[in-house]
């Protein structure tokens, strides 16, 4: 009997924000990405311990219409859960020491942001806030919200840390 209520609420929380959006097959700015919204990730390749680890996030709506995400899940919003996958060289996970939020379901509706017709949404975030870095390495960072915040990303983007 307790599955018959704890499958629709398995589907409200998995359909999240992901609802407003289509997501695209790709990363790259494309004709023919239909309804989509995509995130593009860049970060310096170079970075000397001590600096900041910053990351910028820019959101790209190359359709005529304007599109929605939820903020959720991404830097549009002081950093409240893990949602970049952070690898060394090694494949070996970072540490995330972060907070991480529990969210009532469906996300209300100031949870979402606007992109204009053809225009891009950026925001940066200092990793060294919420990843535990170790320099002298080498990392690969992805994002992996894509399905609660409706922005479709396949890149990665890679840094070097030094002393």
């Amino acid at each position: 009997m307790k599955l018959k209520f704890m499958i629709p609420a398995v589907l409200i929380v998995l359909a999240g924000c992901s609802q407003k959006v289509q997501h695209p097959s790709s990363n790259r700015p494309s004709k023919n990405q239909g309804d989509s919204l995509y995130v593009v990730l860049s970060i310096k390749d170079i970075i000397k311990k001590g600096e900041k680890v910053t990351l910028k996030f820019a959101v790209h709506n190359d359709q005529p219409t304007e599109k929605s995400f939820c903020k959720w899940h991404t830097p549009f919003e002081p950093l409240m859960s893990k949602y970049l996958d952070i690898k060394d060289e090694n494949g070996n996970e970072v540490f995330y020491k972060g907070p991480m939020a529990k969210r009532i379901m469906p996300p209300p509706a100031d949870s979402y942001l606007v992109v204009k017709p053809k225009d891009i949404l950026s925001s940066e975030v200092d990793l060294l806030k919420a990843y535990q870095l170790e320099a002298p390495k080498k990392y690969t960072i992805s994002y992996n919200a894509s399905g609660m915040s409706g922005i479709k990303s396949t890149s990665t983007v890679t840094f070097r840390y030094t002393n």
